[in-house]
């Protein structure tokens, strides 16, 4: 953490609230002339610069970004970081896909060299796309999660992530018990939750590849460790639904049965949730899981169009993600745009407000991390992005013809990508990004 007084100066945007579809009136702080003022990696003061800098010391670092947009940085609340070595294959739907592609990639991650230079290469794409802290997969392999939070702390990262629990209808050599993913996902818990800015996560893969008895002692471990995530999918593709209920034929529907082992509530997250009914969504918002929205992979995989709509009435709470490598990009503002048109495919409105919300202080609440990320408030943890609005020759002429924060916000989510992103700061220094093709 950086212990020296900084200012930066730029544009400034973040959200107090939800504006939903509203104007951001009350919700939205932009300051097109702002300062945002860091000391020792926390956020000391933000707002107008002409006002803010009389009350500076003189001999202040003053960092002047010129025209770019200073903003929280970017979460992802869904991800998997093994993943990153498959993005772009197939076109098959999900089950498909993980027979075809993921599982003998995954295998791999059983080897503690290969799995830290993939996690050196995911956090690089993650901090090169301007995203901060993300609810991350590892694999079945509990050396996968270790490379992971190891390479993290180096970097002073806030992450979240959790060692895959598998113990059946997958390949065998992805295959672990019961006793035994339980057994290590403590041991995983103990060694790194609340250590440095990390947290585990409780991480069945799906309800389909952990028999009874591992998804009971998964929500014995979430009850035991209330302060830990649980993180996996839900209702995704309509074969995965039909199989589901081939196997829990005693469940009502594929969230009860985990609502059956003890694995709704707080600090649950479930990647999709595509296709719930309203008392399922009701059933997650009366307990406080939350959904993962992740329109890439949704689209790419052809698993179906989430419903904002019958979310926000049966108040669900839901966030964005990446979900990488059935989603096609790191990068949240791609992610934001293909938010947007499955909204508009479902003949509803994602405001592009409400979108910038999601991937910052939204997706901190889900995270329950408010107080800390996805915001300016005074006290919280000082990562967030530069965005170059000149990035590249069209996304600058577009913006320029735009005449409200809402129109420039739209541009930004369908035109920008990693380019945007000029610079990505944790706790107050910049991050270092590495050149893979260098390596």
């Amino acid at each position: 953490m950086s212990a020296s007084l900084q200012a930066h100066r730029g544009a400034v945007l973040y959200f107090t609230d939800d504006p939903r579809d509203g104007d951001g009136s009350g919700q939205v702080v932009h300051h097109e002339d702002g300062l945002l003022v860091v000391e020792h990696g926390r956020v000391q003061a933000v707002g107008p610069a002409d006002a803010l800098l009389a009350t500076l010391p003189a001999d202040i670092t003053l960092i002047d970004h010129g025209s770019d947009l200073l903003m929280p940085g970017l979460i992802d609340t869904h991800i998997h970081f093994p993943q990153t070595e498959v993005i772009g294959s197939g076109g098959r739907q999900l089950l498909d896909w993980l027979d075809d592609y993921v599982f003998a990639v995954e295998r791999r991650f059983g080897d503690p060299a290969y799995a830290r230079e993939v996690a050196e290469v995911f956090l690089d794409e993650l901090l090169r796309n301007g995203t901060t802290t993300a609810l991350v997969f590892c694999t079945v392999h509990k050396t996968s999660v270790d490379a992971f939070f190891a390479a993290a702390a180096r970097r002073g990262l806030r992450m979240i992530a959790g060692k895959v629990l598998m113990d059946r209808n997958c390949p065998e050599y992805l295959r672990d018990t019961a006793d035994d993913g339980a057994r290590e996902t403590r041991e995983l818990i103990e060694a790194w939750h609340g250590t440095e800015r990390l947290s585990v996560a409780i991480t069945p893969r799906f309800a389909p590849t952990s028999t009874p008895e591992q998804l009971a002692a998964a929500g014995r471990l979430a009850a035991e460790y209330p302060s830990t995530y649980i993180h996996s999918h839900l209702a995704e593709n309509p074969s995965e639904i039909a199989w589901v209920r081939e196997l829990f034929p005693e469940r009502r529907s594929y969230l009860d049965v985990y609502d059956h082992y003890g694995l709704l509530r707080e600090r649950a997250v479930y990647a999709h949730a595509i296709h719930l009914d309203q008392t399922d969504r009701r059933r997650m918002a009366d307990c406080g899981a939350c959904a993962a929205h992740s329109p890439t992979s949704n689209l790419y995989l052809g698993s179906g169009l989430f419903d904002f709509d019958a979310s926000d009435a049966a108040g669900l709470r839901f966030g964005v993600a990446t979900d990488v490598g059935g989603g096609t990009s790191f990068s949240m503002l791609r992610t934001l745009g293909e938010a947007y048109k499955v909204a508009q495919m479902k003949g509803q409105r994602l405001t592009p407000l409400r979108a910038f919300y999601l991937a910052t202080l939204g997706n901190a609440r889900i995270l329950q991390l408010q107080d800390r990320i996805g915001t300016f408030a005074p006290g919280s943890e000082a990562d967030f992005i530069a965005v170059d609005l000149q990035a590249t020759p069209l996304l600058a002429r577009r913006l320029r013809a735009c005449r409200t924060l809402s129109e420039k916000l739209l541009v930004l989510m369908t035109l920008g990508d990693e380019r945007a992103v000029r610079q990505t700061y944790i706790g107050g220094n910049e991050a270092v990004i590495h050149d893979q093709n260098e390596s």
